[in-house]
């Protein structure tokens, strides 16, 4: 049955699978190769699942993840998770053990594992079934946007069926989601009466930055993105970039002194919108969602729009007079001068031994090529790269931090390095997240993969000292560890980073083959705790 379910996926347009091959889908992962389908070998299955979610984000496909029974599946939890609160479109094909074998050492049940982290379980039912079992879980993944878990039981994979002629072929995706023409005259009344529009735009919104554009030119609205959609606007002199803890001062102050805020396929949530801090006592909130539920589940809107992003934002403009809105140039001039972090004055804390994240990070964006692509881990050091390293368009920025977990920042480089390889990666992961995710070190090296990691190393986990700042630190502090040492040990390039002239590696890299991975452990100073970080753990 392998062999049917490989020559399925690879029919319906399934590129590339990641994985760790045991026993159970060995003979499955064999299946996928022979039927074209590109396979990646991770170190852990929780790196190869977020590698595949990070390659499905930035391709805009379904990408596939190979797992073992029982313990391949609980190891990739975590990245199964982040998936899933991600909607991010997914299948995993998960070997499970025989409905007989009740007393095997691998059985879970992983129909409940998967629904526990919000994964949409599926399973091949029968050899009958095979064939249209495999093309339902694939349509969900791809229609519905979740992620699933595809089970396979090892009896049933072993089975011998027939593959016919060609594999049931699904019907295409359903149409965008047309909005009601009464929604779309009631968001057009509140735009028109509106002197100072802001657009957010979210993951919904990724794949329709120029009709957003042409709208907001039209409509007089200022442009900001959730995290998830950095890159949408790049280069939009009306951009306030990433709305949300990592805005600006100036995008922060603009936002909240907008009369009116549209999230257009963006959820509005606490993060986006500093647990509604950036929504100002008199702000009308709309959102547009071509997901129903999405409306107004994060906080009440004034108005809420069913329809796809595109659809409503072309119906918008039909019938839209121009009007100059928020766009003056008195605003003109402060984006211009003060609008991005990199503008905003800063006292250097660098010393002969640490060097100021903020100094790095402007410095890092300096030396960089544009076309880049960035992924972020997270924890207290993930606002300077996200808000200072600046990145060509929303393929530019991999962020898998609907889980909040560490750890997954390099995993999350790599599926975006191999979905973008005509851009130079950039993973910037903190120590913890580092140490957490190093096995796929060896990953990136026998890739091949020519990308840039940089540590942001204050030997702790940074968030927790932080914000416990009466507490007993010693749980979350440790030994500074010489992650350059270890990377080395892995095959990269690496370099220990105290001050900005220590970052001369980095053209002569550049201008090299990078036909091996540079690593930078840089030694930061301590920030009180970032600028976000406050309001991150407000009542959360």
């Amino acid at each position: 049955m392998s062999e049917v379910v490989g020559r399925v996926l690879a029919e319906l347009g399934v590129s590339r699978a990641f994985g760790v091959v045991g026993s159970g889908n060995f003979d499955l992962t064999n299946a996928l190769r022979a039927n074209g389908i590109g396979y990646v070998a991770a170190r852990h299955e929780c790196g190869a699942t977020t590698m595949a979610d990070a390659y499905a984000r930035m391709t805009d496909t379904v990408a596939a993840v190979t797992l073992h029974q029982g313990c391949g599946l609980t190891n990739a939890l975590t990245g199964i998770a982040e998936a899933a609160k991600s909607r991010t479109p997914l299948l995993i094909l998960a070997a499970d053990t025989a409905g007989e074998a009740v007393l095997s050492n691998f059985r879970v049940d992983q129909d409940a594992l998967a629904t526990a982290v919000g994964a949409t379980p599926e399973r091949i039912h029968s050899p009958r079934s095979a064939i249209a079992d495999t093309v339902r879980a694939f349509r969900i993944a791809r229609d519905q946007r979740r992620c699933v878990v595809l089970n396979l039981p090892l009896d049933i994979q072993a089975a011998e069926i027939t593959m016919p002629g060609a594999a049931e072929t699904p019907p295409p995706p359903p149409e965008p989601v047309r909005p009601h023409a009464a929604a779309v005259s009631k968001l057009a009344t509140l735009l028109l009466n509106s002197h100072k529009p802001v657009f957010i735009a979210g993951r919904g919104a990724r794949l329709y930055g120029a009709d957003l554009r042409v709208l907001a030119e039209c409509a007089g609205a200022l442009l900001a993105t959730s995290a998830v959609a950095h890159g949408l606007f790049h280069g939009d002199p009306w951009s306030l970039g990433i709305s949300g803890g990592f805005a600006s001062p100036t995008a922060a102050e603009l936002i909240t002194g907008a009369d009116l805020i549209v999230g257009w396929g963006c959820a509005l949530n606490m993060w986006t919108m500093r647990h509604g801090n950036l929504i100002g006592p008199t702000t009308t909130v709309a959102q547009v969602d071509s997901d129903l539920a999405a409306l107004g589940a994060h906080r009440a809107v004034d108005l809420g729009v069913h329809g796809d992003v595109g659809e409503t934002a072309r119906e918008l403009f039909r019938t839209f007079t121009p009007r100059p809105g928020y766009r003056t140039p008195r605003v003109a001039r402060r984006l211009a001068e003060t609008g991005r972090w990199r503008d905003v004055p800063f006292e250097d804390r660098s010393t002969a031994e640490r060097i100021d994240p903020r100094a790095l990070s402007r410095a890092l964006d300096e030396l960089l090529p544009p076309e880049r692509i960035l992924a972020v881990d997270s924890g207290n050091f993930m606002g300077y790269p996200s808000a200072y390293l600046e990145v060509p368009d929303q393929y530019g920025f991999c962020f898998t931090q609907a889980f909040q977990s560490i750890g997954l920042g390099l995993a999350t480089a790599i599926g975006s390095a191999l979905a973008r390889p005509d851009r130079l990666p950039v993973a910037a992961l903190g120590d913890g997240g580092a140490l957490m995710g190093i096995a796929e070190l060896e990953t990136v090296v026998r890739l091949g993969l020519p990308m840039l990691i940089v540590i942001y190393d204050d030997h702790a986990y940074g968030a927790e000292v932080h914000h416990f700042r009466e507490a007993d630190p010693g749980a979350v502090t440790f030994p500074d560890t010489d992650i350059a040492a270890l990377a080395r040990g892995a095959g990269c390039e690496a370099a220990v980073v105290r001050t900005i002239a220590d970052l001369d590696i980095v053209p002569k890299w550049l201008a090299g083959h990078r036909n091996t991975p540079l690593l930078l452990d840089a030694k930061i100073t301590s920030d009180g705790g970032s600028w976000w970080l406050q309001e991150a753990f407000a009542r959360h």
